[in-house]
């Protein structure tokens, strides 16, 4: 779809295309900046309460740290953005709020593509943040993607699809394009990447490789056929992807 731009940065999405749209973007330029985010200064006591909480019901959840967007901006150059490192628990407690105020989250999704055309994703295990949801293999930009202070959200993508599934991004055919949705003050950036293997072959590969993987985050991999949004428990960022996919 065509997209009004903005030439202004905002810390919501008004300005972007409706949820749950996908549209093209012409690429990313995202900053990240020094200190700390005005979200984690404004909520820090509250973010530390609900933090003990989240542990107390899940002891395997680690705070470590990711870049959680500030402000943003759709222009003809693409999505531009202004982000700050902070803790996971900072993310945990925005999440938690009806109204998702005071900071953006962004990530990158790969979608994986197989020969057959399916798509192949991962149910993550049930000690994770998400437990049991049916989502693309994908991670919170960290630390470790930024270069010379923007993300690298290719080397996101590459990263975590390696780490949890085993399959290298190189070796797959780039789709044109960065396309991008948002949903409930998320922002996902995919890209589709086509496998020359069936969804049955990515599936036992990824299943073979859970059995040495470090990361052990994942309860298996999926493929998805149709966009029936009833087939899994998908995460609701999933739904539009899949029906855009399948309607083409």
């Amino acid at each position: 779809m065509t997209a009004s731009f903005s030439t202004e940065f905002s810390e919501d999405l008004s300005a972007f295309p409706p949820e749950r749209t996908v549209f093209s973007v012409a690429g990313t330029d995202l900053r990240v900046l020094d200190g700390d985010h005005p979200f984690l200064v404004a909520n820090r006591s509250v973010i530390r309460e609900n933090w003990e909480r989240e542990i107390a019901a899940n002891p395997a959840l680690f705070d470590g740290r990711m870049v959680l967007q500030h402000r943003l901006k759709l222009s003809e150059a693409g999505i531009a953005g202004e982000a700050y490192i902070v803790p996971f628990s900072a993310f945990m407690w925005w999440r938690r709020q009806p109204e998702r105020k005071g900071a953006i989250h962004l990530f990158a999704y790969p979608v994986l593509e197989s020969s057959d055309g399916a798509l192949v994703a991962i149910r993550m295990g049930a000690h994770t943040a998400n437990p049991g949801q049916v989502y693309f293999a994908a991670g919170s930009l960290e630390p470790e993607d930024v270069v010379g202070g923007r993300c690298d959200i290719d080397s996101n993508m590459r990263r975590e699809v390696m780490e949890e599934t085993g399959l290298d991004l190189a070796d797959a055919i780039a789709g044109e394009g960065l396309h991008a949705g948002h949903v409930r003050g998320s922002v996902s950036l995919f890209k589709l990447f086509r496998f020359d293997m069936t969804a049955d072959e990515m599936v036992d590969f990824i299943g073979a490789h859970m059995l040495v993987a470090d990361d052990k985050e994942i309860a298996g991999a999926v493929a998805i056929r149709s966009a029936d949004p009833a087939a899994q428990p998908y995460n609701v960022a999933m739904l539009a992807i899949i029906d855009w996919y399948f309607s083409r």
